[in-house]
């Protein structure tokens, strides 16, 4: 049984994405809280592992990875069945898949920080700048899952779940997505398809908690 280490913050989006794959192909991780509203990812410990300080990192038996996407993809490869579809050896889905997952690093994680994550330090989300800019990252997706029910290709792959970790955060802080029918069908649909899903609500869950709490406290 491998022996693996997660350093991460529960309830962070891409932290709830490994905690995902991790349960669709079997492992069990050694969750290592990090809380980096406190500034625990700037412990010089830490920095020796990460130079970069970034969360969620894996540690594998002295091997280590971050970057939530680089982790899901090597979680899979390593530990998944072979030529798994959640990362299928084909070629030309796996760079459907990889597409999807640099759409999601570079516009829709990145729309979404920048709207949402301001709640979790200062109780307001971003400006309207932000919100339109995640408006037309929802659109894309929305695009994406014309006439399917995945983001990629006929099955569930590690880019359906590292987005709808990211999206799920909707149930942290309520958005509506009936403008984006076919997201909310896709998101909806999770529950019925996404192996640890029932773990991530609860996460979120806890989150909710844990931020409604840090905010009281700060005033």
């Amino acid at each position: 049984m491998p022996n693996m280490d997660l350093y991460n913050m529960p309830g962070s989006p891409t932290s709830r994405a490994i905690q995902m794959v991790a349960k669709a192909v079997g492992v069990e991780l050694n969750s290592k809280f990090m809380n980096t509203l406190e500034g625990d990812q700037l412990k010089p410990e830490f920095v020796k592992i990460n130079p970069q300080h970034t969360i969620p990192t894996l540690v594998d038996n002295g091997f280590v990875i971050w970057e939530s996407r680089a982790i899901a993809v090597y979680l899979v490869e390593k530990y998944g069945k072979p030529d798994s579809p959640l990362y299928p050896k084909d070629p030309q889905k796996r760079a459907l898949i990889n597409q999807r997952l640099y759409f999601d690093m570079g516009t829709l994680y990145d729309a979404l920080a920048k709207y949402f994550f301001p709640y979790f330090r200062t109780g307001k989300l971003g400006d309207q700048e932000a919100l339109d800019k995640v408006n037309a990252a929802l659109e894309f997706l929305n695009t994406f899952l014309e006439g399917r029910d995945f983001v990629a290709g006929d099955q569930l792959t590690v880019a359906d779940i590292v987005i709808l970790a990211n999206v799920s955060i909707i149930e942290v802080i309520p958005f509506d997505l009936k403008k984006f029918p076919n997201v909310e069908r896709w998101y909806k649909n999770a529950q019925n398809v996404t192996p640890g899903w029932d773990e991530n609500v609860e996460s979120i869950k806890q989150v909710k908690k844990f931020l409604e709490d840090y905010l009281a406290n700060k005033k």
